[in-house]
């Protein structure tokens, strides 16, 4: 018998089934007690898989569906956001049916990059940790972080700095631009100020980088009636949230796709952080993306 059967299937880390696939394909070409010797499968085994292998999928919709939410949302969505879009396309899954199913079509979530280190020491007053690791924010607009991280590409270098509501991790603004400059925060500033009105008593938390310590980032603030606070000096877990929305930013797009240049990857972050806010549902959230979610609970209060 020729070697190349143990290229077809009959390797020892060959489950039964692949096994029982295999011997079924070669079987019009091969006696069958030869290949069950070689594959060493038992001949009860064999008729067992085959039988299943025999057996209508009960599954087949359901499989075509999860591939398609999965290939729809660019391999972003684990069994769990699939599981929740399922149920709202009318199948009725478990998790863990949906997981097994996923294994078994080779779906795997794309998953996590060097953070952009903006503490140059004291270069102006250093704020109270206000928000002490407590996230949780009972309503919109009660608390915000922000944070700037770094994107390296084809010998270039792109920032986005990011406002998120600890309600329920809504992308209140955004600014991106080609180098790290007090402009880049003071417009993101700007534009996250149009959403609300003076003298919230709103809680806005970042680390001790120097743009956050400057006076006209901090008078900005002070005239909105926003209260700053500030993570201890190299503890990035105070500001763990702005960290998760990175790494979940770069490992489903920087590390997911591939770009032309810079210019292309601009355009798709700026499409990213559409999708995230308006289409990405959040398990957290009952399977509803940021946008739906936040504006339910304003029309709540």
């Amino acid at each position: 018998m020729p070697k190349k059967f143990a290229s077809l299937g009959f390797g020892r880390r060959a489950t039964p089934a692949q096994k029982t696939q295999v011997i079924q394909t070669l079987r019009l070409k091969y006696p069958l007690l030869l290949l069950l010797e070689i594959a060493q499968l038992p001949r009860a085994t064999f008729y067992y898989y085959l039988k299943r292998m025999q057996r209508a999928d009960k599954y087949a919709g359901a499989k075509e569906e999860i591939a398609a939410i999965y290939h729809e949302n660019k391999g972003r969505y684990g069994y769990r956001r699939i599981t929740m879009v399922l149920h709202s396309r009318g199948f009725l899954l478990n998790h863990k049916t949906v997981q097994r199913m996923m294994k078994e079509l080779g779906l795997v979530c794309r998953v996590r990059v060097k953070k952009y280190r903006s503490y140059k020491g004291e270069v102006g007053k250093i704020a109270p940790n206000l928000l002490n690791r407590n996230f949780h924010a009972e309503k919109p607009n009660q608390k915000w972080v922000t944070d700037v991280t770094e994107f390296s590409l084809f010998g270039q270098k792109l920032y986005l700095s990011p406002i998120l509501d600890l309600h329920n991790g809504y992308l209140v603004s955004y600014a991106i631009s080609d180098r790290p400059v007090l402009s880049m925060v003071t417009t993101m500033l700007t534009k996250a100020f149009e959403t609300i009105p003076d003298a919230t008593g709103l809680v806005l938390h970042s680390d001790q980088g120097w743009q956050y310590q400057h006076k006209q980032y901090q008078r900005m603030l002070h005239v909105k009636g926003i209260r700053q606070s500030m993570s201890r000096k190299g503890n990035c877990l105070d500001n763990a949230v702005a960290e998760n929305f990175f790494g979940l930013l770069k490992s489903e797009l920087l590390y997911l796709q591939e770009f032309e240049s810079m210019k292309h990857f601009k355009q798709e972050l700026v499409n990213y952080l559409e999708y995230y806010n308006n289409r990405r549902i959040k398990t957290k959230l009952k399977g509803l993306p940021p946008a739906i979610h936040r504006q339910q609970a304003l029309s709540a209060a």
